[in-house]
């Protein structure tokens, strides 16, 4: 377990709050309302430090660099905004997966992502 800094505990709280995942550059933007000053460079260091804690995890999306989130959340999928890039959580599953499995294969997991408009950019 790494030291809790103001900066750790700032990129902490910014991930709980945001409740959805968050790329490097939107939680340097969260985490500055909180520590004026901090910087990208410590952004990145914690995220480390905060996976090996198994605090957070990655969100990886097809083509995108990742994104992270607060760690131990029940099985769910994401969102992507196509207009303000942001990602949000979907919870629940489209079914059961193993109908579309090939016969003799073994699915191990699965990846399920939603690309459209959210709320806030239909809105606009």
């Amino acid at each position: 377990m790494q030291r809790e800094t103001r900066q750790r505990r700032a990129i902490r709280e910014a991930l709980e709050v945001a409740g959805h995942p968050l790329s490097p550059r939107e939680l340097h933007e969260a985490a500055q309302a909180r520590v004026d000053g901090i910087g990208i460079a410590t952004i990145y260091r914690n995220l480390k430090a905060l996976q090996e804690d198994g605090f957070l995890v990655p969100v990886e999306l097809p083509g995108e660099p990742p994104r992270y989130e607060v760690a131990g959340k029940a099985h769910h999928h994401h969102f992507h905004c196509r207009a303000c890039d942001r990602v949000f959580e979907v919870e629940g599953c489209p079914g059961n997966l193993r109908s579309v499995t090939p016969p003799g294969f073994k699915l191990e997991r699965h990846e399920f992502v939603l690309y459209g408009l959210c709320e806030f950019c239909v809105a606009a």
